[in-house]
């Protein structure tokens, strides 16, 4: 009896976890907001096609703003616009530099494919979740 009671801890336990979002970085807060962007308006027509990175920097829209890229077909990503191996400070807005965000403090790289630092960093850019319904674009965390 008591290997079935711990068995079914176990399994709510792991089962509560599944969409809790996991901030480890110590520089950038984990706020919770949501932003939707139609991809029909000329500022994020960008967006249909892929490897055009858009900033987006509506209020609201994390901590510096967002970096959004298509990568394939219903396939976006959405990372926070703050450099994220520094606490957010004047110049540590990313900026687009191809198909990466370059954080103007440091010089640092980061693929908008995968997050991670092209020229080192110890944090990746911090991810956000994508809703695709239609034209329109839910960013959120």
């Amino acid at each position: 009896m008591k290997r079935y009671f711990l068995i079914i801890v176990a399994i709510l336990t792991l089962s509560c976890h599944k969409d809790k979002v996991v901030n480890e970085n110590p520089y950038l807060p984990n706020y919770s907001f949501s932003v939707v962007i139609n991809t029909s308006l000329p500022s994020y027509n960008n967006l249909q096609f892929p490897s055009n990175p858009v900033l987006i920097t509506n209020a609201g829209a994390g901590i510096k703003g967002i970096i959004m890229m298509k990568v394939g077909t219903d396939d976006y990503r959405a990372y926070e616009a703050s450099c994220p191996n520094q606490y957010p400070s004047d110049c540590s807005q990313l900026t687009i530099n191809g198909i990466n965000g370059k954080c103007p403090c440091d010089s640092k790289e980061y693929s908008l494919y995968t997050g991670v630092g092209v020229s080192g960093g110890q944090y990746p850019l911090k991810p956000y979740r994508v809703e695709i319904s239609g034209a329109n674009l839910r960013v959120y965390n």
